[in-house]
């Protein structure tokens, strides 16, 4: 744990704060301060404070652009937005380093060619840690995947397993296929319905959406 960590993770306490960063990095997209003023119910100052404090502690990035649809002289100028800054922070007291350990056991894997056994084990591990009869969206928010309707799928967000998927991209997302189907079986669902349908900035798995409930 660095001092960067923590600092990023106690921007967070504001209640305020942490609802504006919520409503920011669930849009998917370039987030302005009217915009974000309206989602959370506070003044256009102050959620432009917290957007600030936010892109101080490392976790919005801010640009500029316009929001409207006229161009050109008349148009006004470019809005400050705010999105979802690279990165992880992570706490822990004491310090761990499970990050380590888990780079050290993936290229285990990948030198001992154990792929099949351990997207077997991800599946089995998927199976217990769901709830028979769960809301699978509710489930995917608790495991950090950020999921979010799209269409007639259920698209991920977010990828819990950043860091190693970057070190051991076929791996990791076999594994985390792997694991969704499991949770689907373990909800008695179908685990068909889950599928590698990669994006740049979201996670390699989405779900056909009629199993969300």
């Amino acid at each position: 744990m660095s001092s960067d960590d923590l600092g990023a993770v106690a921007a967070l306490n504001d209640p305020v704060r942490r609802a504006v960063y919520e409503y920011v990095i669930s849009q998917g997209r370039e987030v302005g301060r009217n915009e974000a003023a309206e989602a959370v119910g506070v003044q256009r100052t102050l959620a432009a404070f917290h957007l600030d404090k936010l892109v101080e502690a490392g976790l919005l990035e801010p640009d500029f652009k316009r929001l409207g649809e006229r161009t050109g002289p008349g148009s006004g100028r470019p809005a400050k937005v705010y999105r979802r800054a690279p990165g992880e922070w992570q706490v822990s007291v004491p310090p761990r380093d499970y990050r380590t350990l888990a780079l050290v056991l993936a290229e285990v894997v990948d030198l001992l060619g154990g792929d099949e056994r351990a997207e077997q084990a991800a599946r089995r591990t998927g199976a217990r840690l769901a709830a028979p009869g769960g809301e699978l969206g509710e489930t995917l928010r608790r495991r950090g995947y950020e999921p979010y309707p799209e269409g007639g799928d259920l698209r991920l967000r977010n990828c819990p397993f950043h860091v190693l998927a970057e070190e051991h991209p076929l791996l990791v997302c076999s594994m985390n296929l792997a694991l969704c189907q499991g949770l689907l079986e373990g909800m008695g669902r179908d685990p068909d319905a889950a599928r590698l349908d990669p994006r740049p900035g979201e996670c390699c798995v989405a779900f056909s959406k009629n199993n969300e409930n």
